[in-house]
């Protein structure tokens, strides 16, 4: 019968790659799903116990609702991994009966490579569903987000997360979509594939697949970063800023991860041969743990770089605050060169790391940096998740019409969380540069295998060349449609707003459910050509031109995405704490009475009053009959804080509109086009080669 096993035990009509997919992309939809569910409950608490105990209380719930999504995320993707390759493991690699497998009568060695690349379609399926979340959620937080802020803030000088601002909910519910599920599945897909392309890389070293267990090396490693990180939550307890102290969650989870690997690296063969490239490289027991240890190492430090660009407490983000006295105009020129500045650590540390990785290991070298740089991945998830788990929690105590002082306790917490935010994003973009890597490294190992040669790459093959050149501008296309997608939608959310605002005024009730319809409506059809681009691809440059265009498409989707995304999220990032950092009355206006911006600004008051004063013939007119400052002459010490508004705050609020897609939907998003592109790469490796 078809469906019965033959000798080997093998199912010979049996879909495994596809088996795969599904697999990887229902676990991704379920952390997602688990994520928002977590998150949704949090908020509420969140704000409850601020209102009812302190800023204390509502961190420790928030903190507590990013730890069940980052400890379930990756305790569910490593345990599904290792029940998918146990399930495969009987039927594919057998040395009884061997030619009747798929694999053929050929050694284990390459029967477990062909274990794996079945395998790889879990990688696959969990990337798939991640672009969707990535995008989709993305362009449905912040089309309302930026409809909200600028129809509502900049225009009728609402405040933030007004219940007359229909678009409100939309902005809330959106961030829970994008910044929670988006992420979940972005960075389940990074762990994902790490770990695949490191076992399919392995299986081409013979004592690697004749130690025991000494091919499951990534999946341990993934194992310990889930003790460490239990371990690193207990210090959240020690009392500090809250910034501080989620950032010192990465510090000390780093050093201890560092320190609880060494004994795994002794399940390893002494001497491993690693072929790539046509060239042997030596590896040994403590160069693998180097290539972990500096995929560590990297990721603390790019986190460490992107809260020093995007904190309103370092002087780039205060500078930028600075520029908004000047207009919108000179806010998004600082921004913009802010985030391109924010590119220079990180891609030094990925050149680091790459450089001793694959002279350590070759491409397995790089595996196992992307999946150290992931070893930490609860943590990660932890203090990325409390972000929109917070910035939520300040829009229900704003809805609620609960005290000022609530809602600056989840300004305070939020604040934090927007750059743990840019922190998480950070380490989504800098392993997704090194698993783009590892899966180019298995795509070319699959080629090689496939045709029984050894590849090489040369940038002046023609192909090559044009390969990486197309694959350059396809960040660059895939932003475009990424960013216009948010700018239409945005464009139909102000329309309705601006309906809407007259019979707000007059009395009648916000309607919430036209503004989410818009979102809805704009994600779900605006994702579809992003996402063919990310797919297709590929696919049709590998069918047309052949493996050696394919891997030039994607050594330039990977060296001009990683520093789009960089510079974007960044960019972004600083904006927004630049906006929080205006509304929280920390922006002083330079100069004095007699000189600068603030002479300025006392000036144009005070002509203004004299101009009313003129034309309404009345010297004694008064701020509430004029709705701005009457006295004569005006202090100027009263106006150095700048407050909600005035035309800084309104500049402010313009680049935090203007920065909320590029951090919240093209930045991010460019992650899942690199790694989804070399990953559909691999697993159609046979098919292009």
């Amino acid at each position: 019968m078809p469906w019965s096993p033959n000798e080997a035990g093998e199912l010979m009509w049996f879909p495994y790659t596809t088996f795969a997919f599904l697999v990887g992309s229902f676990t991704s939809m379920i952390c997602g799903f688990i994520g928002m569910k977590v998150a949704t409950q949090a908020n509420v608490k969140t704000t409850y116990q601020c209102a009812r105990y302190d800023i204390k209380a509502g961190f420790d719930v928030a903190f507590r609702g990013g730890q069940v999504l980052g400890f379930m995320l990756v305790g569910l993707a490593l345990i599904i991994l290792e029940i998918l390759i146990l399930s495969y493991k009987g039927a594919v690699v057998s040395e009884a009966n061997a030619g009747q497998t798929k694999a053929g009568g050929e050694l284990v060695q390459s029967q477990v490579r062909v274990l794996f690349e079945y395998i790889s379609g879990y990688g696959l399926g969990g990337s798939t569903v991640a672009l969707f979340g990535r995008v989709g959620g993305g362009i449905y937080t912040k089309a309302a987000d930026v409809g909200a802020d600028l129809a509502g803030k900049v225009t009728h000088g609402l405040e933030e997360d007004s219940p007359r601002n229909p678009g409100t909910i939309a902005d809330n519910v959106g961030d829970n979509v994008g910044d929670i599920a988006g992420m979940g599945a972005d960075l389940f897909g990074s762990l994902a594939e790490s770990t695949c392309a490191a076992l399919v890389v392995s299986s081409t070293c013979l004592p690697m697949v004749n130690t025991n267990d000494a091919i499951y090396f990534p999946l341990i490693i993934t194992s310990i970063g889930i003790l460490v990180s239990f371990v690193t939550q207990w210090f959240a307890k020690i009392d500090m800023d809250v910034d501080r102290k989620l950032f010192y969650q990465l510090v000390v989870s780093t050093v201890l991860m560092t320190i609880a690997i060494i004994p795994a690296i002794y399940m390893l063969p002494v001497s491993m041969e690693m072929q790539f490239g046509g060239a042997t490289y030596i590896a040994t027991q403590w160069k693998l743990y180097g290539c972990i240890a500096m995929g560590l190492w990297s990721g603390m430090i790019i986190g460490a770089s992107t809260e020093y660009y995007t904190s309103n407490k370092y002087s780039p983000t205060k500078d930028l605050a600075q520029s908004c006295e000047f207009g919108p105009a000179p806010n998004i020129i600082k921004g913009l060169a802010l985030g391109y500045m924010s590119n220079i650590i990180p891609i030094i540390c990925l050149c680091a790391t790459v450089l001793v990785a694959f002279n350590f290991a070759a491409m397995y070298g790089i595996a196992l940096s992307a999946i150290g740089m992931l070893g930490c991945l609860p943590i990660a998830l932890t203090i990325d998740g409390y972000g929109p788990i917070s910035d939520n929690a300040g829009g229900i105590a704003e809805m609620s019409n609960l005290k000022k002082s609530v809602r600056k306790a989840t300004d305070e917490l939020d604040a934090a969380g927007n750059t743990t935010a840019a922190i998480g994003k950070g380490f989504a973009i800098g392993s997704a540069a090194l698993v783009a890597l590892a899966l180019f490294g298995a795509f070319i190992t699959r080629v090689g295998e496939t045709l029984k040669i050894s590849i090489t790459i040369d940038i002046l093959n023609p192909y090559a060349f044009a390969g990486l050149l197309f694959g350059s501008m396809l960040p660059y296309w895939f932003s475009a449609l990424t960013m216009g997608a948010v700018g239409d939608a945005a464009q139909q959310m102000i329309e309705e707003i601006e309906r809407q605002y007259p019979m707000i005024m007059a009395g009648e009730k916000p309607d919430h459910e036209k503004c989410i319809t818009i979102s809805t409506e704009a994600s779900l059809s605006k994702m579809i050509a992003p996402g063919a681009i990310v797919i297709i691809s590929p696919l049709a440059i590998g069918m047309i031109f052949g493996y050696t265009a394919t891997a030039g498409l994607l050594a330039g989707i990977i060296v001009s995405g990683i520093q789009i995304a960089f510079s974007a999220s960044n960019t972004g990032g600083a904006w927004d704490n630049c906006k929080k950092m205006v509304e929280a009355g920390m922006l002083e206006r330079s100069g004095d009475a007699n000189k600068g911006m603030l002479k300025n600004f006392v000036d144009a008051l005070q002509a203004k009053g004299d101009a009313a004063r003129k034309l309404s013939n009345n010297p004694n007119l008064t701020a509430e009959q004029t709705g701005y400052d009457m006295t004569n002459p005006i202090n100027p010490e009263a106006y150095r804080i700048v407050r909600k508004k005035d035309p800084e705050h309104a500049a402010a609020v313009v680049g935090d509109t203007v920065g909320d897609p590029l951090k919240d939907t093209s930045g991010p998003s460019i992650n899942i086009l690199v790694k989804l592109s070399a990953i559909t790469s691999l697993v159609f490796g046979t098919f292009i080669a």
